[in-house]
């Protein structure tokens, strides 16, 4: 009736939607109603707006229905509603004390259908006038295939199919129909979507048409119509029918799955560009192998585990996961190599061909891939099935690839490691490894690099005993940082050793490296240095140190007397490595006991906190209120202060080196070194 009614009207376009919901409506009167039902359709005489109402007597309003849960997509009714919410051009719902209950909806036509002249109904196919009749009529077979494009592209795939499957019954006047498609992805076939009562294939009594589904691999699908076991003759044509049929379905199927595929394959390249970003942010290599697995559970896989290879060439569990982590202890047992044969036998064959990926079934069954970078083997992924199916082929694809990404973030963190083991092996070696133990002096010293990873810092300190009662005391800053200032901070301190035990001055030693530095024509790598030969008293003289300072472009020590009372000592001259010819200035000191030299780099005074900068006079008020105690206890201060004016972390190295007259010490003062004066 609605079909001929719209025909008529030359509204063609709004057939196949307004039979669609108009169909609703009438299930929706008898599910929900139970009684009569009454259809009304109406159009304007402009043909503007096409208004199609059903009303039933219902005991309930159907607006009780609309507080019910929407189902999901697997279920074969409860669309109703959404399907005249998302199609019409308005709808609404009204009952009255009566008990009437009316149901509406409205379309409007395009402007293009509007201007169609009125075209009359073609003769089927079947009709005596046709001079090859056959069956059925060419206007079943396009309402049985036909979707108008709208129509199709708001309607989900199984709303889609059983609407296709109910025209296809309603042709046939088939009892039912389904549709199940095996999509390939190891979960086995699904039922799509149904029409009317559930098809059982192992019913002999109904017949049965089978259609596959033309799709290309790997789906795979079929029709399934149950046919009215009165009209057997039907089956020739069923079948002709169902297959075309199964081919409009299998474009609609194949559609969507390309679409889902296109969809996943844009969330895939985004899990793996974010699982490269995770990976790449340590450079430290338990850490990294530690990020692995929970990128793989639950996405890929039950449970992951990342075996490596040690020193020896074994293999070792690096890290591990499970989404259930009641499982985990269970796991971590099942894949330890030392207690696991198969587990070992399996993953160490496995490393052996460095292939993958290839399935294991030790503790249970899942893949394995071999994680290799620059041809050698790193160790293994492995990747346990989930509960419900095995991994399908996208999946052991995007393993592979994260195994690949995994193994270059491992390698990567490894060659790192090894560059940081090396640059922290060098700056230990620029250091003393031990400061000397003497009867009447106390050294001791502290060194703060700014970075602890591969970067080796300028600065250092020294101190060489020269023999029994003398000691050369130096501490500098190179220019940079890195292997160019590592190698220059060295040549300082060798040369400055091999000078000063060959029995020049500090002042002509001092002298001496500046030329040797010049050599080398590398403005850049200059060098600021302090250095002083400490001298204990002889036997028989007061007790105290005697002290030659030089300094070279270096900041002044702090002379800190017994009492508390602090000064800064020396003159600061020219930095090494900077002109030809410098003329160093040295002033001696003497050190009372309790007395004590503090030598620093610029790191200490230079600390920021904003603008401002930690300072000489911080210095002073810090080493003051370190009086009377032990040379240790001066560097503690020291190191408490700066870090006690700035949270922000250090732009410089940080080098700290205290000289202290002990308290006791026999013997008496040498008259040519009392007090603070200048070397002539």
């Amino acid at each position: 009736m609605v079909r001929a009614a719209l025909e008529e009207a030359g509204l063609d376009e709004l057939v196949d939607t307004a039979v669609l919901l108009a169909s609703e409506l009438c299930d929706n009167a008898v599910l929900h109603g139970g009684t009569e039902y009454e259809v009304e359709l109406t159009v304007d005489p402009a043909g503007e707006e096409v208004t199609v109402a059903v009303t039933d007597h219902g005991p309930g309003p159907l607006e009780l229905n609309l507080i019910m849960p929407r189902v999901g997509r697997a279920a074969t009714h409860g669309r109703g509603l959404l399907l005249v919410e998302q199609l019409a051009a308005a709808w609404g719902t009204r009952h009255d004390a009566s008990g009437r209950h009316r149901t509406w909806f409205t379309l409007h036509p395009t402007e293009t259908s509007r201007s169609l002249p009125v075209q009359p109904t073609p003769l089927p196919l079947s009709s005596p006038l046709s001079p090859h009749p056959e069956w059925p009529s060419a206007r079943a077979v396009r309402w049985l295939l036909h979707v108008p494009t709208g129509l199709a592209a708001k309607l989900e795939l199984s709303a889609l199919v059983a609407e296709l499957l109910r025209r296809l019954c309603e042709v046939l006047d088939a009892d039912g129909a389904e549709v199940s498609v095996h999509y390939g992805d190891g979960r086995g076939a699904q039922r799509l979507a149904g029409h009317g009562r559930p098809v059982d294939p192992s019913d002999g009594l109904t017949p049965l048409v089978h259609a596959q589904l033309p799709l290309p691999a790997p789906l795979h699908g079929v029709l399934l119509v149950a046919l009215c076991s009165a009209q057997p003759e039907q089956s020739g044509t069923a079948a002709e029918l169902a297959g075309l049929t199964a081919q409009r379905i299998a474009l609609a199927v194949e559609s969507d799955w390309l679409r889902g595929a296109d969809q996943r394959r844009r969330s895939w390249m985004t899990y793996l560009a974010d699982t490269s970003e995770l990976l790449a942010q340590s450079l430290d290599v338990q850490m990294t192998v530690a990020v692995v697995p929970p990128l793989v559970v639950p996405r890929l896989g039950r449970w992951c585990a990342v075996h490596l290879v040690d020193d020896y060439g074994r293999l070792r569990l690096a890290a591990i996961t499970h989404a259930d982590e009641d499982a985990i202890p269970a796991l971590r047992a099942g894949l330890d190599i030392a207690r696991s044969a198969d587990a070992r036998e399996q993953l160490t064959r496995l490393l052996r061909k460095a292939a993958g990926p290839v399935g294991i079934s030790a503790p249970s069954d899942g893949i394995a891939v071999a994680l290799t970078a620059r041809g050698q083997p790193l160790g293994t992924l492995s990747v346990g099935r989930f509960p419900t199916r095995p991994h399908s082929p996208e999946e052991i694809v995007l393993v592979s690839d994260l195994a690949r990404r995994a193994s270059l973030a491992i390698d990567n963190a490894r060659t790192t490691a090894i560059h940081v083991k090396t640059s922290q092996a060098l700056q230990q070696a620029l250091l003393p490894r031990r400061l000397p133990v003497a009867d009447g002096v106390e050294f001791a010293a502290e060194y703060l690099p700014v970075s602890s990873g591969s970067d080796v810092g300028g600065d250092f300190y020294d101190v060489l005993a020269v023999d029994h009662g003398h000691w050369l005391v130096s501490i500098g800053d190179v220019c940079g940082k890195g292997a160019r200032a590592a190698a220059r901070t060295g040549l300082v301190r060798d040369v400055l050793r091999v000078l000063v035990n060959d029995g020049r001055s500090p002042q002509r030693a001092v002298e001496l490296l500046n030329g040797v530095m010049m050599e080398a024509r590398d403005p850049q790598q200059f060098c600021t240095l302090a250095t002083a030969m400490v001298s204990r008293s002889a036997p028989g003289q007061p007790p105290g140190l005697g002290i030659e300072l030089v300094l070279a472009g270096h900041e002044r020590p702090v002379l800190r007397r017994a009492d508390g009372e602090v000064e800064l000592i020396g003159a600061p001259g020219t930095a090494v490595g900077l002109v030809h010819n410098i003329t160093p200035e040295c002033s001696r000191h003497w050190l009372r006991p309790g007395d004590a030299l503090v030598i620093y780099t610029d790191g200490v005074t230079e600390r920021r906190r904003g603008p401002e900068m930690f300072g000489q006079e911080r210095l002073l008020d810090a080493v003051a209120c370190a009086a009377g105690g032990s040379a240790a206890a001066v560097v503690t201060a020291v190191r408490a202060a700066v870090e006690a004016f700035s949270a922000d972390p250090r732009r410089d190295d940080i080098a700290v080196l205290v000289v202290r007259a002990a308290s006791r010490i026999s013997g008496s003062r040498p008259a040519a070194a009392a007090g603070s004066e200048p070397a002539r």
